[in-house]
C-alpha cells in the first residue's frame, strides 16, 4: 500500500500508474517526457531506449519500473525477454552491440552520480559508433529514470511480482505510446 491514499485500486493501478491518476496535472507532463525520451525521434530504437530505462531501474532496485520497462523493451527487441534478462544480469557479456554496451556504461554512471560520466566513457561510446545525440539521450534517459524510480519508490507504490502482469501495458505502449489521448 502506498504511503499516501492515491484514491485508486493499487492492484489495477500499481507503481507510477496510481501516481499519474492521483496527480494528472503532473502525470501528463511526466508521460510526455517518457514519450519523448523513449519513443521520440532518434537513432536509438525504442527497444534500446526502453532497455536503458529498464537497466537504470534495475540498478536503482525499482521493482515496478524494472518490470514495466523490461517488458516494454522485450516487446520491441528481436530477441525479446531473453536479451533483456541477459543485459540486466550482465551487460558486459550480453549479446549487444559495443555501442549499446558503452551507452549502458554511461547510463550506469549517471545513475550513480552525473559527475561519474567521464570524458573517457564518452570517448569509448563515440569509438563504438555512438553519436553525440545518442550520448545526450542516454544521459537524459538515465537521469529521468532515476527520478521516476525515486518517485515510484519514494511514495511506496505497489509492484506486481509476476512479470506477466506487465505484458498488457508493454503491448499497449509499444503500439500506442505513453500519452493517452
Amino acid at each position: 500500500m502506498a504511503h499516501i491514499d492515491l484514491g485508486v485500486d493499487e492492484t489495477t493501478h500499481p507503481g507510477i500508474r496510481g501516481l499519474l491518476a492521483y496527480r494528472p496535472e503532473t502525470g501528463r507532463p511526466l508521460m510526455e517526457l517518457a514519450e519523448a525520451l523513449l519513443r521520440g525521434p532518434g537513432s536509438l530504437g525504442a527497444g534500446e531506449r526502453e532497455l536503458i530505462a529498464a537497466y537504470v531501474s534495475a540498478l536503482n532496485d525499482c521493482s515496478y519500473c524494472r518490470g514495466s520497462h523490461s517488458a516494454t523493451a522485450a516487446a520491441q527487441l528481436p530477441d525479446g525477454r531473453s536479451l533483456v534478462d541477459q543485459v540486466l544480469s550482465d551487460p558486459e557479456t550480453a549479446p549487444i552491440s559495443a555501442k549499446l554496451r558503452a551507452l549502458l556504461r554511461i547510463a550506469a554512471a549517471v545513475r550513480r552520480d552525473g559527475r561519474s560520466v567521464t570524458a573517457e566513457l564518452v570517448a569509448e561510446a563515440r569509438a563504438a559508433g555512438a553519436s553525440d545525440v545518442e550520448v545526450h539521450d542516454t544521459v537524459l534517459i538515465a537521469a529521468a529514470f532515476s527520478m521516476f524510480n525515486r518517485y515510484v519508490d519514494g511514495l511506496g507504490t505497489s509492484a506486481p511480482g509476476d512479470p506477466a502482469a506487465y505484458l498488457p501495458g508493454a503491448a499497449r505502449i509499444a503500439r500506442s505510446g505513453y500519452v493517452e489521448p
